[in-house]
């Protein structure tokens, strides 16, 4: 068979942890895209300031930088491709420096670190460019960043910040600002590296539009914070569930090492005879393991005493048996030498009388064996207890004259569903045990009472105690602490056995205590009114 341990459905179990990671990706994604919407109105509201700045001055824009560089003319070129591929480009008016420091002044004022900004006239022609897409000085990664980075995809400030064929050509936002409405984009670097988002408002002189500002920033910060915030969960994850594998270990090894001991206790208390060799040592522990292996030590130790009953039951049958059968036999023996009649009537009567304890002590074994086989099918009606009593009581003073017996009644009813002859059996074998026992010239008490939902039937009479470690042996088939008897009846323990099968019967339970001033012994009945075995 294959085992699956405790150790590994455990292990199984703190899988479900996985959720907590993936809801703190999910969580982190969402913030990305909130952040970037959120990117994504800040350019806006910085090309919307730069292009208030420049609204109805004409005269800025007809100014052009005197600086030239590669990315401003490449920017040119894609504008002139823009506006129809014309093969010559226009001579701009002459600039002048107070043109050019006013416009850069505005850049300035608004321009960001890893941000860019120009000026796009309506011809299609950069009036001003500030700004660089990669920040000044990268800080550059440890080694745990570095590895963290590979899992979980860290952005890199090494991308190609070139404006690409259709950075300005198919710029829908800047086509849309010279139209007149403010537009956004997103578009990747030419090399895939990074993700640019842009922005671009429309420059009105009037009522005409003379021109766009377009902003571009790259998410290169965005996705920076998104990388810190992998990289933590991350952190947190992997601490998170060492820390539980490690306690889940611990505490499945001592889970397994408890249930593992237990085991091997269990099958080493009975050998292979079936023989409880010892009892195993209950834990003080307050879980079900504790529970358990009370429960074990308590199963152990019923067994072992109904091992030690069965045992001890042929030795008890042999006591019973050998006495009866010896004085048949010596009977017989002395019967065959008989010298008259009289002296073999005599031997005659001895052996039937053995003879006939012989037959008691079956006819009382097999009473015991019918009764235990007919309690399932016995019919059960509601009747009342205490007139059943009474009714017994009234008997009982009879039939043990001169002893005395004290009754007490509850003045209520006291309904019981069951077998009236049963219970009146149960009794019988009560007041007889308590009669035998009692000591001459007291009474024997028996008291009915209801409590709760309970019928309790209690007989008391004064005598010796109980000894202390008779316990639940007491109510065992062929248990016995009579000596002998006067009458010469047999007594094989059966009677109090037989009390507790009826008790059962009526769902309740038969327990013995000795009474509190020690000189007297009490047998309580505790047995279901009809009342709650209706409900």
């Amino acid at each position: 068979m294959n085992r699956f341990t405790l150790r590994s459905k455990l292990a199984l179990v703190a899988l479900v942890l996985l959720v907590l990671p993936w809801a703190g990706y999910r969580y982190v994604r969402e913030m990305e895209r909130f952040l970037l919407a959120a990117q994504e109105q800040a350019l806006a509201a910085t090309a919307r300031a730069v292009a208030t700045a420049l609204h109805d001055r004409p005269q800025l824009l007809a100014y052009r930088p005197a600086d030239e560089s590669e990315l401003r003319r490449q920017a040119e070129r894609e504008l002139r491709r823009l506006a129809g591929g014309a093969a010559t480009e226009r001579e701009p008016p002459p600039a002048g420096d107070q043109g050019v420091t006013e416009i850069a002044a505005i850049l300035k004022g608004v321009e960001r670190a890893s941000s860019r900004i120009w000026v796009v006239s309506r011809d299609y022609r950069v009036l001003a460019l500030a700004g660089s897409l990669r920040r000044a000085e990268p800080q550059a990664p440890g080694l745990l960043q570095q590895a963290l980075g590979w899992l979980v995809g860290a952005p890199g400030e090494e991308f190609e910040a070139a404006i690409a064929d259709e950075a300005v050509a198919a710029g829908r936002e800047v086509a849309a600002a010279l139209q007149g409405a403010a537009g956004t984009r997103t578009r990747n670097t030419p090399d895939g590296r990074a993700l640019v988002v842009s922005a671009a408002h429309p420059i009105w002189v009037g009522n005409e539009i003379h021109g766009a500002v377009v902003v571009e920033e790259t998410t290169s910060r965005i996705a920076s914070l998104r990388s810190q915030a992998l990289e933590r969960l991350l952190i947190v994850t992997l601490a998170a569930f060492t820390l539980v594998a490690v306690v889940l270990l611990w505490f499945a090894t001592r889970i397994s090492n408890r249930i593992r001991r237990l085991s091997a206790e269990a099958e080493a208390a009975i050998d292979a005879r079936g023989r409880v060799t010892r009892l195993l040592t209950a834990s003080d522990a307050g879980d079900e393991i504790g529970d358990l292996s009370r429960g074990f030590t308590t199963m152990l130790s019923r067994l072992a005493r109904y091992n030690a009953y069965l045992e001890g039951m042929a030795g008890r049958l042999s006591h019973e048996l050998r006495t009866p059968i010896a004085v048949v036999r010596s009977s017989l023996e002395n019967l065959h030498a008989a010298r008259s009649d009289t002296e073999a009537r005599t031997y005659l009567e001895r052996a039937e009388n053995g003879l006939a304890r012989l037959s008691t002590i079956l006819s009382r074994m097999s009473e015991a064996s019918r009764l235990e086989q007919s309690l399932g099918a016995a019919p059960r009606e509601t009747f009342d207890a205490a007139a059943l009593v009474q009714s017994c009581v009234d008997g009982y003073r009879l039939a043990y004259a001169p002893r005395a017996f004290d009754l007490a009644l509850p003045k209520t009813g006291a309904p019981l569903r069951g077998a009236p002859d049963l219970l009146a059996q149960m009794l019988d074998k009560l007041v007889e045990n308590a009669a035998d026992f009692a000591t001459p010239g007291t009474p024997v008490r028996i008291a009915l009472s209801r409590e709760g939902e309970r019928l309790l039937l209690r007989v008391e009479n004064q005598g010796p105690p109980l000894p202390e470690a008779i316990g639940e042996a007491l109510f065992d088939s062929m248990q016995s602490l009579r000596s002998g008897s006067a009458d010469g009846v047999p007594h094989l323990g059966l009677g109090l056995y037989i009390a507790r099968l009826i008790a059962e019967f009526h769902g309740g339970t038969l327990r013995a205590e000795n009474l509190a001033s020690g000189a007297g012994v009490a047998f309580e009945a505790s047995l279901k009114c009809a009342a709650s075995e209706s409900a």
